[in-house]
């Protein structure tokens, strides 16, 4: 649930307001897509509910609990254990194996090599890259870069996922088979998931779409949404 949620900036001693007042309520499982213009405030929203960044004022709750009144030690475990992330560029580490990039967050949360690395590759085979499991991400498309990413999001079985232009960075058909998975592992594993994205072909697939405008959110139905002319990416 988010409250009230405000968020600004100091630019030259001067206040910039990105997120105005959003209320929003937001249910175990469901899968949300949030679209709009670039410049929108898509991002910072996604990176707040996150706890990425700090709000301005307002309330986040997750599972019942307001992350805003959390201690960075509290966030960084918090966030560690449920929350996953997903971003357009995948940011995994080059001199890494697939195990290994998706293995790290269980790593850093305290558990075995041997169990870290166990869920690692029963993600990677799910995700259909169990024989790629030793290649580094330089030998990887970047089709499979971002499977491993998103495996990586899911290996300490968080109860929210975020998604930010998941397929933004990848070809017309690489990035219909990860909207595809996305919507797959919803159903599979019950997570609530927010994905921002100016696809619209992925907008549409998932059940309940936000559109946000000058740092605020209203919600679109079906035809409201295709009488929107599409958004261009910038």
């Amino acid at each position: 649930m988010i409250q009230g949620l405000h968020k600004s900036f100091d630019f030259g001693g001067r206040a910039i307001e990105v997120l105005r007042g959003i209320d929003l309520c937001i249910e175990a499982g469901e899968m949300v897509a949030v679209v709009g213009a670039s410049g929108a405030g898509k991002s910072t929203f996604l990176h707040l509910v996150g706890t990425l960044d700090q709000v301005s004022s307002g309330r986040i709750l997750i599972d019942g609990v307001d992350v805003t009144l959390m201690s960075s030690a509290e966030l960084s475990a918090f966030r560690n254990r449920t929350i996953g992330f997903v971003f357009q560029f995948h940011h995994l580490l080059p001199e890494f194996t697939a195990v290994e990039n998706a293995a790290m967050p269980a790593l850093i949360a305290g558990l075995s090599r041997t169990e870290a690395e166990r869920r690692a590759e029963a993600l990677l085979v799910r995700v259909g890259l169990g024989h790629r499991l030793e290649h580094r991400p330089g030998e990887l498309s970047g089709g499979e870069q971002q499977r491993v990413a998103l495996a990586r999001a899911l290996v300490m079985e968080p109860r929210l996922l975020l998604a930010d232009e998941p397929t933004g960075n990848l070809d017309t058909r690489t990035g219909a088979a990860i909207h595809e998975l996305i919507v797959e592992l919803n159903r599979e594993r019950g997570m609530t998931m927010i994905v921002v994205t100016h696809n619209e072909d992925l907008a549409a697939r998932l059940p309940r779409r936000l559109h946000m405008t000058d740092g605020r959110i209203v919600e679109e139905d079906a035809e409201t949404a295709a009488l929107r002319p599409r958004e261009g990416r910038a």
